[in-house]
């Protein structure tokens, strides 16, 4: 017999609740703002952001994709957070995808480079994963990324996403398709302490 979990909120729930901030273990996630565009313009223009994410930005890409999640938001597809401490932003972290129907959502994440080497991902993957199940009621929230990029493997194992298994040729990169590992949290698994 299924374990029952918390049933998800329904369609047309999130468009009228503000985004929140979510605590990250000495982290802040907070919705994306105007002020945080150099940034946004500093994580695309990084080399590293630049192959996984497959894009860079122009300072109104870069206002245009701040100005685009508090719509996503409204619209239950997506939502986005700057990952911040007292010094500012270290990166984002995103429900890119969200399907209230389903109750599932995919996750996304950057860390800037002087951010990195801290744990800032796979802590604020972490508390990211625990609040959908929490407070969305998601009974799956899911990541993919390159078998050739071994360091999103370990966030998403310090994280607490299994490793599912492999999609392959499934994400497009600048140098050409890539195998994706699939890691995911089920409302069943314990959350990651």
């Amino acid at each position: 017999m299924p374990l029952l979990t918390t049933p998800a909120l329904p369609p047309g729930a999130l468009a009228h609740r503000p985004q929140p901030d979510i605590d990250a273990d000495g982290l802040r996630l907070r919705p994306w703002q105007p002020a945080d565009r150099p940034a946004v313009l500093a994580a695309y223009a990084d080399p590293a952001i630049q192959r996984w994410h497959c894009r860079t930005m122009t300072n109104d890409e870069a206002r245009q994709w701040i100005d685009s999640w508090p719509l996503r938001w409204r619209q239950e597809t997506g939502a986005g957070w700057a990952v911040t401490n007292q010094s500012g932003v270290l990166g984002q972290i995103s429900l890119r995808r969200i399907d209230l129907t389903e109750a599932q959502a995919e996750v996304s994440y950057w860390v800037l480079p002087a951010a990195r080497g801290r744990r800032v991902a796979p802590r604020a993957l972490a508390a990211l994963t625990d609040w959908s199940v929490r407070q969305l009621g998601l009974h799956r929230v899911w990541l993919r990324h390159s078998t050739a990029n071994p360091a999103s493997c370990r966030v998403a194992e310090r994280a607490g996403l299994a490793a599912e298994g492999t999609n392959r040729s499934a994400g497009r990169h600048a140098d050409g398709w890539h195998d994706m590992h699939v890691h995911a949290r089920l409302a069943t698994d314990p959350p990651q302490r």
